[in-house]
């Protein structure tokens, strides 16, 4: 019996390498806005971050690195900037994880 393949995908803030499903994509749609994307299916350039607060406050802090992940021509619109940071603070704290970094896969 084949053994079913996981897609893996690396948290853009804490680096750590997880299941697609673990993770929430945040995209850049078509009109340049970003929006989180729980459903990890919408059109446009994606990026990942853990379902931990503490992951989405580092990177919305750092907006150079989602707007580089996400190669954004401007800067985040502040309505999506707001709409990023109430997403954030309705996610758990961070837990004792049990990820595997990209260094302890190699």
């Amino acid at each position: 019996m084949a053994i079913k393949h996981i897609p893996q995908r690396t948290c853009i803030a804490c680096r750590a390498v997880r299941a697609k499903r673990d993770l929430v994509r945040v995209v850049r749609t078509n009109e340049n806005r970003v929006e989180a994307d729980w459903t990890g299916k919408k059109a446009g350039r994606g990026a990942y971050l853990c379902r931990q607060r503490e992951c989405w406050e580092e990177i919305l802090e750092a907006r150079r690195r989602l707007a580089d992940a996400l190669k954004l021509e401007s800067p985040i619109q502040p309505d999506d900037m707001a709409r990023l940071k109430e997403f954030a603070a309705s996610l758990p704290p961070r837990e004792n994880s049990t990820a595997v970094t990209s260094k302890e896969s190699q």
